[in-house]
């Protein structure tokens, strides 16, 4: 795939997210059933396509905040009224997180909704990006941004699952190491599902 020319890799990569059919899968990452009273939150996932070799960008939240303190994520949050759809939601969180201006992002399609234990059904944005880019990461939100080569992400057996209990609720997550960081739950899962659709 790194061989591939970003016109090229945005035309596959857009007709194998449009094909892929997750149903029946559900037993190969951590998945939840959609129900009443989740609330509705998108992330962009955005793939840089350096000219040697693609990456994934993803953000470290910082670790004072209230909510997932420390943790990695992808760019994304909750709709908001005036959002419209969850590519506008993903588009605009990514801008105001990370400074990524809307134009510079190529929507390429969905993954489907993951729900997350905090009662979020969050939509996957895949965005493919062509670098330079000019980020501007928001000041006591993001604590920094990083990116990870694509081809490690897309290796579902670099995956490890673990076991937690919540609320007496057993379940399980998973992880990927990359240098110093743990990417785990909804973002390794949704990466995870990427993997998958692109395989």
């Amino acid at each position: 795939m790194e061989a591939m020319e970003a016109g090229g890799a945005a035309q596959w990569i857009a007709q194998r997210l449009r094909a892929y059919d997750f149903t029946g899968k559900s037993g190969d990452l951590p998945w939840r059933a959609a129900r009443e009273g989740l609330r509705p939150a998108a992330v962009l996932v955005p793939l840089i396509w350096h000219a040697g070799e693609p990456t994934v960008l993803f953000t470290r939240r910082a670790d004072h905040l209230p909510s997932h303190p420390g943790q990695v994520s992808f760019p994304g949050g909750k709709l908001e009224a005036g959002d419209g759809s969850a590519e506008a939601a993903a588009l605009r969180e990514a801008r105001e997180e990370t400074g990524l201006a809307e134009s510079g992002v190529h929507v390429l399609g969905r993954l489907p909704d993951y729900v997350t234990i905090t009662d979020f059904v969050v939509t996957p944005v895949v965005g493919l990006l062509r670098p330079p880019l000019a980020l501007a990461p928001a000041p006591g939100e993001v604590a920094e941004v990083f990116e990870v080569p694509l081809r490690r992400l897309l290796d579902k057996t670099a995956y490890s699952r673990h076991d937690y209990v919540r609320d007496g609720v057993v379940g399980r997550y998973l992880a990927f190491e990359w240098q110093r960081h743990t990417i785990w739950g909804a973002t390794a899962a949704m990466m995870w599902m990427l993997a998958d659709a692109l395989a």
